[in-house]
């Protein structure tokens, strides 16, 4: 199971390959910001990818839109939309 570790202070956690990362936190009473309820139109969701953005599902076409859109960085994923496949390292603003 790939194991999703954090910036801060929050302990890591191992996740079902395959997961939506945004319900992978919340299942584990991690806050993810949201507004939409994971329908990828908000942007409020987006994790800083600091280590194994190899390990997530390739960008969707909404994922690419919204980024042109909206312009957040290329080390940035929309984790409604994002399927965790290996280990990863994130960290938002918020937590």
């Amino acid at each position: 199971m790939p194991k999703i570790e954090f910036i801060k202070n929050l302990k890591s956690l191992e996740v079902p390959e395959n997961s939506i990362l945004m319900e992978a936190l919340n299942d584990a009473s991690i806050p993810v910001a949201s507004s939409c309820g994971g329908n990828g139109v908000c942007n409020k969701c987006l994790v800083r990818v600091v280590e194994g953005m190899e390990n997530l599902s390739p960008e969707s076409e909404l994922e690419i839109d919204m980024r042109d859109i909206h312009g957040f960085g290329r080390h940035h994923r929309m984790s409604c939309q994002t399927q965790v496949l290996g280990p990863i390292k994130i960290d938002t603003d918020y937590w």
